[in-house]
């Protein structure tokens, strides 16, 4: 992807080095369930006060390698340029387009869905509108999903500011509604419809690129292994062995790279309704 030089988000809130202290039970374990209540549409915050208790962030001078530093600078380049294509589709809509901010931090952090540390990986959370990302997740991409290459990560940045549109078009409030009302397997039927219509919003971004001139040769077969890479087929049959369609919350490796390449080609929202098609 094109990028240097180019034009850099002013949304983003470097918390590298701004990591704060957990005084008791703030493992991993702890940040995965918090996370896993919010998706499911419940309060993580009583279970946040009730196991830990978080000080103040401590501040330190944060020395980035070149490579992490670079890196920092081309994710604010793709948010930039997700800001540029959903003002203009929101302008079509007869809406305005709120930016969300990107919360770049290192070992673990504080949001509005709770603590979350690195091995979480990227995520949006909806509570304070902001997609927050460690850094180190691009040679993760790399070494342990097999994914390399700076569009892959830019994929991955697509789809979490995908979950950002969700929210402002108010698909997840609709889908979050419905916890309550259906039974567990059916609500990871719908968390999998709305991870594919991120991916589809994602690939309405890679379409934007690609008629800015901005993409390289490889860049879309580096965002369809990513979006691969991650299926949850994959993922399940790498850590377990086997396979588990009714726990599945994001797609397959194939619908994932079906509903992404599906928003590459049209550029807009056309086809984005992933809650309306009955075939993923």
């Amino acid at each position: 992807m094109l990028w240097k030089g180019r034009r850099e988000s002013s949304n983003v809130e470097d918390r590298r080095g701004l990591a704060p202290k957990v005084a008791m039970g703030g493992g991993i374990g702890t940040i995965l369930l918090v996370l896993a209540i919010y998706l499911l549409g419940g309060d993580p915050s009583e279970l946040m006060k009730a196991s830990q208790q978080v000080a103040p962030e401590t501040s330190s001078t944060y020395q980035g390698t070149a490579e992490e530093n670079e890196m920092a600078k081309f994710v604010s380049v793709v948010l930039a340029d997700t800001e540029d294509i959903w003002v203009e589709q929101f302008r079509k809509l007869g809406a305005t387009y709120e930016y969300p901010k990107l919360v770049i931090f290192s070992e673990r952090v504080e949001s509005a869905c709770g603590m979350a540390g690195s091995a979480t990986g990227p995520f949006y959370c909806p509570g304070d509108r902001k997609v927050y990302i460690d850094l180190s997740f691009y040679n993760e991409l790399h070494d342990k999903f097999k994914a390399p290459g700076d569009f892959a990560m830019a994929y991955v940045i697509a789809h979490e500011v995908g979950h950002h549109v969700q929210t402002l078009l108010g698909v997840n409030d609709k889908v979050m509604s419905l916890r309550s009302r259906v039974s567990d397997k059916e609500f990871r039927k719908y968390l999998v419809r709305l991870e594919l219509q991120a991916d589809y919003l994602a690939g309405v971004w890679a379409n934007h690129a690609e008629r800015m001139k901005l993409l390289e040769e490889g860049d879309i077969e580096e965002a369809l292994n990513a979006a691969s890479a991650v299926g949850d087929d994959r993922i399940q049959k790498s850590v377990q062995g086997y396979v588990v369609p009714d726990s599945f919350t994001h797609g397959t490796s194939e619908q994932r790279q079906r509903w992404f390449g599906k928003g590459f080609r049209t550029g807009d929202l056309s086809e984005w309704d992933t809650f309306k098609t009955e075939t993923l």
